[in-house]
């Protein structure tokens, strides 16, 4: 068996968003499964949030305590983000996110110093392919350059190809084609309003959302692998097209297993149970309305698909955050409507979603189109009514409306109306469109499920992936001499 000294020990750094520490999670069990050293690192922030959604804990709480009483050796911490606790990300977007292009590096970067120290040394970095500092911070360690990928395949790829977008005047272009994307390697065609919202909003392009995109997407470049949330043979062609640019391993769906499922909590949000009540409802005859974690909704888009829902005459769980229009505007919901929809609704501010979708009861997700999302539903085999907000997520209504055909689009060009609503549930959760929904996401599911078998896709590229990192690891450090004060580099 391997010592300490000659496990990999990564230190993993997810975005600071729940729909990317969640598969980072996932990843961090999975590595130390196979003999991986973790160390995690959340910001203050995130975690503040995680532990407060929690029961009877406390802000010193440690995530994978549960986790380590299993055998795994997963080490957290924490850094700051540049902001106070206090400080509204959601209300100070652009605020929060010109610190985490800006001051949080150096946070990373001091805690990258103290921890050259560890034992055993850190000989990898995971870090979410969002970050622009990943090949400077993997260079002055020494560290194998890993970036991990949340979205699907065919987001990174158009991501990664900005410069064609560019060339061919379909992004940052004052004269804006709208005509048919054909000449993105991996691609076959996309139309633009398909696009990531932040690819289709070409007004101003010194956001600091824009100056993010265009430096993390030439600093993956310089990774040493990319490992991706996706699987194998829902996104061949794209994956294949990336493989000749660099090493990119499929490895998804992230899921949670065995003990896991409950010890590791991830939401920033308390959740509530709603199992009880939808053991009292038909099979397949609820549908579960959310729209995550980060993406906000109109006032008057959440009174249209309110009204719609109670036109609709369908049973319905609904998650609905406090902030989901505004942190500042929590009074949202039509007057009267929990009273007109009591029994029939259920109205909660989180919950858990993987519970509430895989019970025999559900048999529709009006989602707003994030990639979890997208494969916990895939897994359980509950279509799709789709409603994208923002960045992937009209992307990924492409996967699922056109290529895979596992879901109905909700309305075009985010204009929406109750009666749409109502009609679209109502052919989502029955009918004969309805059947043949099922039937595709069945046949689907048959495929994601036996990717992550002891010979499927998705195993057989995390092995292969371990032992290229091993072999990196190896290559690299050979040419290091370990000092009591840190590395020293004998070809440097």
């Amino acid at each position: 068996m391997e010592n300490n000294h000659q496990k990999p020990h990564a230190i993993l750094f997810p975005y600071p968003l729940q729909g990317h520490v969640i598969p980072f999670v996932h990843l961090a069990i999975k590595l130390a499964s196979k003999g991986f050293i973790i160390t995690f690192v959340n910001t203050q922030s995130v975690h503040h949030h995680i532990t407060k959604s929690k029961p009877n804990s406390t802000k010193e709480d440690d995530i994978f305590t549960g986790a380590r009483k299993s055998g795994l050796d997963i080490r957290y911490t924490t850094i700051s983000d540049g902001f106070p606790l206090g400080f509204d990300r959601s209300l100070n977007h652009d605020q929060f996110w010109e610190g985490v292009l800006h001051v949080f590096p150096p946070h990373v970067d001091e805690l990258l110093a103290k921890m050259v120290h560890s034992d055993p040394p850190i000989t990898c970095l995971i870090s979410d392919t969002f970050f622009v500092w990943s090949s400077m911070i993997a260079n002055k360690y020494n560290l194998v350059n890993i970036s991990f990928w949340t979205e699907p395949v065919l987001v990174l790829t158009l991501y990664y190809h900005l410069d064609l977008l560019i060339k061919n005047s379909h992004f940052a272009s004052r004269d804006k084609r709208e005509d048919t994307i054909d000449y993105i390697p991996g691609v076959r065609a996309i139309e633009p309003k398909d696009l990531m919202s932040y690819l289709q909003a070409t007004d101003n392009l010194s956001t600091v959302v824009y100056r993010i995109i265009s430096k993390a997407f030439e600093d993956v470049k310089r990774a040493d692998f990319i490992v991706c949330n996706t699987v194998q043979e829902l996104e061949s062609e794209t994956i294949l097209a990336l493989q000749e640019k660099q090493p990119i391993y499929a490895i998804g769906p992230l899921f949670p297993v065995g003990f896991t499922n409950n010890t590791v909590p991830t939401s920033m949000w308390s959740e509530s149970d709603c199992t009880q009540w939808l053991s009292t409802k038909p099979h397949g005859s609820v549908l579960y309305v959310s729209f995550g974690s980060y993406a906000h909704v109109s006032k008057q888009g959440i009174a249209e698909i309110a009204y719609g829902l109670l036109v609709s005459g369908v049973s319905f769980i609904w998650a609905v955050r406090p902030d989901i229009v505004s942190s500042d505007e929590t009074d949202f919901l039509p007057v009267g409507f929990e009273d007109e929809t009591k029994g029939r609704g259920l109205i909660v501010p989180w919950c858990r979603q993987m519970d509430v979708i895989s019970h025999p009861t559900v048999g529709g997700f009006l989602t707003h189109c994030g990639w979890n999302s997208i494969l916990e539903s895939i897994w359980c085999s509950v279509p799709m009514l789709c409603f994208p907000l923002l960045t992937d997520q009209f992307t990924n209504r492409k996967l699922v409306v056109d290529d895979w055909r596992i879901g109905l689009n909700l309305c075009d060009m985010r204009s929406i109306t109750r009666e749409e609503v109502a009609r679209k549930i109502n052919r989502l959760m029955s009918g004969k469109l309805a059947d043949e929904l099922r039937t595709n996401i069945g046949e689907l599911k048959k495929v994601v499920v036996n990717s992550l078998t002891t010979h499927g896709s998705s195993e057989n590229n995390f092995n292969q992936f371990i032992n290229d990192v091993k072999i990196k690891i190896r290559k690299k450090f050979s040419t290091v001499t370990w000092k009591h004060n840190g590395p020293s580099f004998n070809n440097a």
